[in-house]
């Protein structure tokens, strides 16, 4: 086995840096994903500690997707805007992080929101080492043919401020923990608002990091890119992100089955991010 240890102050540096930790360190090692003729994935363990998860730019200019899709993901794992596409059954989504952390079932019947929980728990103690929220379900997950990759977020408030740990049993390094770290520095952030605190570290724990060998093309180009390219000119700051940051709350209130409590909520941050955009400076 082998591992990686980054420490950074932002997000975006965490992020590459790893990336090509992952891509230097990593040994090969086969999926149950892949396709004849392609090679295994480069695989470490990696621990990735960012200090100041929300000092600017907080946006890497690499991530796959593009910026109204961060938003889009960012208002899922926070809001559950498209909670109403687990089903099973249909063959749609098997969970989201929203509902395991929100609303967790409990066997035998019951919904447990672990967020609230974690939030009374830091208000009454809050340099508790319980104040942890869950998503793996044991008598399932096993069996299942898409489990979550996030295993647990775990808070504690230290000199006034909210830090926070996120533990990944899988996490595809160059496609999607980009999108998972700074969605869930944006949990991070609104736990720490709930407390009245300002949110201080961040660390992302993944047990399997990796690079698929079907990306390896797309990996060459991260390379060259972080190669060749000034710092600011591999990121984005969230000012100038506000306006797709919009676009991606417009495209999903297009959505025809979208419930009207999601609406709801979608319209605020739409409203939040216009109104933040027409401060000075911004």
């Amino acid at each position: 086995m082998k591992s990686i240890y980054v420490v950074e102050e932002d997000l975006p540096s965490a992020w590459e840096r790893s990336v090509c930790a992952c891509w230097d360190s990593g040994e090969s090692i086969p999926t149950e994903y892949d396709r004849p003729g392609v090679p295994g994935s480069r695989d470490v363990t990696a621990f990735i500690h960012v200090t100041q998860p929300f000092k600017e730019p907080r946006i890497h200019r690499a991530f796959p997707g593009g910026l109204e899709d961060l938003e889009k993901y960012r208002l899922e794992v926070l809001h559950g805007v498209h909670d109403h596409w687990i089903d099973p059954a249909a063959g749609k989504w098997e969970y989201t992080y929203h509902d395991r952390l929100f609303a967790y079932q409990i066997p035998g019947g019951g919904l447990v929101d672990q967020i609230s929980a974690v939030i009374t728990k830091l208000k009454a103690v809050p340099y508790s080492r319980r104040a942890q929220a869950v998503t793996w379900q044991a008598w399932k997950d096993l069996s299942v043919d898409d489990p979550p990759c996030l295993q647990r977020v775990w808070f504690r408030v230290s000199d006034g401020k909210l830090n926070m740990n996120a533990h990944f049993r899988s996490n595809d390094a160059l496609r999607a923990a980009f999108m998972n770290m700074h969605a869930l520095t944006e949990l991070q952030l609104l736990v720490a608002k709930r407390l009245g605190v300002e949110p201080g570290e961040y660390v992302h724990t993944a047990d399997s990091f990796h690079i698929y060998g079907s990306n390896f093309k797309e990996m060459e180009a991260f390379l060259l890119t972080t190669r060749t390219r000034a710092k600011e000119e591999r990121t984005f700051t969230t000012a100038y992100a506000r306006e797709f940051f919009v676009d991606g709350c417009n495209t999903l209130l297009t959505e025809s089955d979208l419930p009207e409590d999601k609406r709801a909520i979608i319209e605020q941050r739409k409203t939040e991010l216009v109104s933040d955009g027409d401060q000075p400076g911004n």
